[in-house]
């Protein structure tokens, strides 16, 4: 792992890699507990919130990783032509924050189910107990991400988990069935639910072009990466929404694994809570650390990896669970606007270009004024006011799409013509 360009020679993954990859990512517990957020809308709207959603949040998303996988450099390293070599640095300390707050909300979900499904099959009932031993599972499995090995261990899990996916769906719709969804009454706005969707892929961004680095076919790349995660993703979020528009649960997920447990699949239910969280979770570790180099040079990446998996556990023990919605919403009007800075500087002012040998150039083109572009930052800051302004208001047109424009406008805006 290194903090600039990553030599063409280990650029070594193909596009079914990465279409595993994130379809692991994607099969989480919590993504299903996301879809059941948008029951307010009723099912078809909650249905076209979900794709149309998925088709924004995702393309931007995949799109983020387009810099790695051109130039071989990693998510955070690809902010320092905007944002300067020193301004990507509050940008990477936030992220790490929010990694290790996903990795944890992570942990808390799977340890809840895991201690439910000791009701069905003859393991430990302690949520705890769950939390400690998947953390540490996943701890292990983020150590070994840029190892050959790691490589076959997620793809076999993760054909072994969508296996597991189509018999819950099977399962749950065949008991749960589906026609009492549809008359359901609408009190959530259009726009308050696509936020919600928009707001998963997106929470993704900053850590997309750590793995898109490791490719030499941008095309396949963005591809599969676009493809493995909307299909899933998608599909998580109509099993939340259709669960629990049909029962009222506010937990579709823990409701989907009891149906399974009191069939007699308490076994593949209880794989899907262990390795479900382990093929989306250790993505949240390694990417902290790659950020974490993006601060400084001597950063350790293995201690650094050992650091985010111990703390995610410990804040996995604390968080508190009813907070989930506002740390999503959070996370949106965070990283919005840095998409909407990141995706104008590189496709628009740069047409795709990047001079990698000033990456870390003092006083070279990224060092702006003392290593800090006060162009992004004053973007930054408009975009987050503006997604926090929309949000409070309630309008129609939600907050993550203005908060892209807005920042991605007055990026233009300043940096247009010093850039031309």
């Amino acid at each position: 792992m290194k903090n600039t360009t990553l030599p063409v020679t280990q650029r070594t993954f193909r596009g079914a890699d990465y279409f595993l990859l994130w379809s692991g990512v994607a099969i989480s517990l919590a993504e299903i507990w996301a879809g059941g957020f948008l029951a307010p809308m009723g099912l078809v709207p909650g249905l076209i919130a979900i794709i149309l959603g998925h088709v924004i949040g995702t393309t931007l998303m995949a799109g983020c990783g387009i810099p790695g996988s051109d130039h071989g450099v990693m998510a955070m390293i690809s902010l320092r032509p905007s944002f300067g070599i020193r301004g990507s640095v509050l940008p990477a300390i936030l992220n790490i924050i929010q990694l290790v707050g996903w990795a944890a909300i992570m942990l808390i979900i799977s340890g809840h189910a895991g201690a439910m499904l000791a009701n069905f099959a003859p393991v430990p009932s302690s949520e705890r107990f769950w939390i400690v031993l998947i953390g540490m599972i996943t701890l292990l499995w983020a150590l070994l991400t840029e190892k050959p090995v790691w490589r076959t261990l997620q793809n076999s899990a993760v054909i072994g988990l969508l296996i597991v996916v189509c018999l819950m769906t099977v399962v749950s719709f065949k008991e749960i069935g589906v026609a009492a969804a549809i008359d359901k009454p609408q009190t959530m706005s259009f726009m308050s639910g696509l936020d919600l969707v928009i707001a998963m892929p997106i929470s993704f961004m900053p850590m997309v072009a750590d793995y898109a680095r490791f490719s030499k076919n941008t095309t396949s790349s963005f591809w599969n990466t676009w493809w493995g995660y909307f299909i899933v993703s998608s599909w998580m979020y109509i099993l939340g929404l259709v669960a629990t528009l049909i029962t009222g649960e506010t937990d579709p997920g823990m409701l989907i694994l009891k149906t399974m447990g009191s069939l007699g699949l308490a076994v593949p239910a209880l794989l899907l809570v262990v390795f479900s969280t382990i093929t989306s979770d250790f993505a949240n570790l390694y990417s902290s650390t790659c950020s974490a180099l993006n601060i400084s040079e001597r950063i350790r990446p293995k201690a650094t990896i050992w650091i985010a998996g111990i703390l995610s556990i410990l804040v996995a023990l604390v968080f508190p669970m009813a907070r989930y919605e506002s740390f999503l919403l959070f996370i949106g009007a965070m990283l919005v606007p840095i998409l909407g800075i990141v995706l104008t500087d590189y496709f628009i002012l740069n047409t795709r270009t990047m001079d990698t040998a000033a990456l870390n150039e003092k006083d070279g083109p990224y060092w702006y004024f003392k290593g800090v572009n006060r162009a992004a930052l004053t973007a930054w800051g408009i975009g987050f006011a503006v997604f926090e302004t929309m949000a409070a208001m309630n309008l129609p047109l939600g907050s993550s799409l203005p908060s892209i424009a807005a920042a991605g406008f007055v990026y233009w805006l300043f940096m247009g013509r010093s850039k031309k």
